[in-house]
């Protein structure tokens, strides 16, 4: 098997409306939580955070969508480079509007971006992935992200989430 290679620059990037497109999505699994033997407990959603490069807190793996992918091959690609997780790509989570302060291009100026975030029910996670040297990844309680979560969005991201979650079980 080939190397995995994570995408670099931005010639291939989209745009719309002034904003730079990314694409990402919330991992998650269901870890059998048995007590006391009860083979009827309940299961604990855990979601798959990762550090940032930039500072304190954890994210969603997410990137720039660029002209020879679907937003949906985006966000699968994004989970593998920066997770390294692979899985089944379930329903469109929503799209969030933040600011990039480290990423302003001459086709984005002020750094705006539109997030097309995804939930990701992970398969597999893989013992090599391109990112793996500057990031880690955790597994996190709901809660718990809630807490870490680095930026404001990614928190409503996961709270929207947590309502589609709620429609599945």
């Amino acid at each position: 098997m080939s190397k995995l290679v994570a995408r670099t620059g931005r010639h291939q990037q989209r745009y719309e409306g002034g904003c730079r497109l990314v694409a990402g999505c919330i991992p998650f699994r269901y870890r059998d939580c048995v007590e006391n033997g009860d083979a009827d407990s309940d299961k604990v959603v855990e979601v798959l955070m990762i550090n940032s490069t930039s500072g304190p807190g954890f994210l969603f793996p997410k990137g720039g969508w660029e002209n020879d992918e679907t937003v949906e091959e985006a966000a699968v690609r994004e989970a593998i480079e920066e997770a390294g997780v692979r899985g089944d790509l379930m329903d469109f989570i929503g799209n969030y509007h933040f600011k990039s302060k480290t990423l302003q291009d001459e086709c984005c100026p002020e750094g705006l971006c539109k997030a097309s975030m995804f939930a990701l029910l992970v398969k597999e996670e893989l013992e090599s992935w391109p990112e793996q040297s500057t990031r880690t990844r955790s597994w996190l309680t709901i809660s718990e992200a809630v807490a870490n979560c680095r930026h404001k969005w990614m928190e409503e991201a996961l709270n929207q989430f947590t309502v589609w979650l709620a429609d599945k079980m």
